[in-house]
């Protein structure tokens, strides 16, 4: 099997940080690798099982205080929502460079539904702005553009330069929307970030883009997943009823879509020296989007 030197890292950190505060790492099961590296610890401590999350984005160290205090708010006001676990202190733990959060585990059964989805975002944005200092969203691509200037390593010369062109035309037109007022956002309101918990509640997990902004960028993941990762055109319109409105009948939605193909490119050019999946889906994402494809399947994980 090809190495994960990310993956490898991510371990290393998460040895040295538990053992800095106690906690048992053996069975710990590494659970998803992207933005970032999300570990299920195997034993009980206070207050039930733990997740861990090591962020690889750039910008963590600045942005996951703010992450954790917005979800442990929203939890307190009785929000569905993953909480922190409150008994490690100081969170996130800083450790070479890579920012650490602790999460109580909620176990889960069967896969949420869109129509979930939609009541879940309908609360959120119906939530007041939490008295944190939020980031506001106004640069939906800021990631990809630091990942095309600083992974030169993983990209053609032709690439970066299309990319470049591409993420400065798309920002222009993002600016040009007209979002309406700025609600409390997650930042990455996909279905994978929905947890369907034991008794079939659902709770909303990976706060990571937490910000204030345009309703529609939560609303976009939704669409993008019938583009490119395979949800029905039922499960849109059924997380456009729970919603309330549907996003296809705004007229930025065209160019909102294109953002979101970019967006979706950043994290595979950022991961792919280190991971081997990213090696492989990188190609297949930049190759639909230069040659005008937008319907091209994606890939979450390698396909089976």
């Amino acid at each position: 099997m090809e190495p994960a030197p990310l993956a490898e890292e991510a371990f290393g950190v998460l040895r040295e940080v538990c053992a800095k505060i106690g906690v048992d790492t053996r069975g710990a099961r590494l659970l998803r690798l992207r933005s970032n590296a999300v570990f299920k610890l195997q034993g009980d401590v206070a207050g039930g099982e733990l997740v861990v999350r090591i962020a690889t984005a750039p910008d963590a160290l600045t942005r996951l205080p703010v992450v954790v205090a917005v979800a442990r708010w929203l939890a307190d006001r009785g929000f569905p929502t993953v909480r922190p676990a409150d008994e490690i202190a100081d969170q996130p733990i800083v450790h070479d460079g890579r920012a650490v959060t602790f999460w109580r585990y909620v176990p889960s059964r069967g896969r949420p539904t869109t129509r979930q989805l939609g009541r879940v975002l309908r609360s959120l944005h119906r939530e007041p702005v939490p008295p944190v200092g939020l980031r506001t969203l106004t640069d939906p691509l800021a990631e990809v553009r630091h990942a095309v200037e600083h992974r030169a390593e993983v990209l053609t010369v032709a690439q970066r330069s299309w990319l470049s062109d591409r993420i400065e035309e798309l920002t222009g037109r993002w600016h040009d929307l007209d979002t309406g007022s700025p609600v409390l956002l997650h930042g990455d309101a996909w279905i994978d970030n929905l947890l369907r918990c034991q008794d079939g509640h659902v709770v909303l997990c990976d706060w990571d883009g937490v910000a204030v902004g345009p309703r529609q960028w939560d609303l976009v993941h939704t669409y993008h997943g019938q583009r490119r990762f395979g949800l029905s055109a039922a499960d849109v319109d059924e997380f456009a009823r729970a919603y309330g409105s549907d996003l296809r009948l705004w007229p930025g939605y065209s160019t909102l879509m294109e953002v979101r193909d970019m967006y979706a490119v950043g994290i595979h050019i950022r991961n792919a020296s280190g991971d081997p999946f990213s090696r492989q889906e990188l190609p297949r994402r930049l190759d639909s989007l230069t040659r005008g494809d937008g319907h091209a399947r994606w890939y979450m994980a390698a396909p089976a």
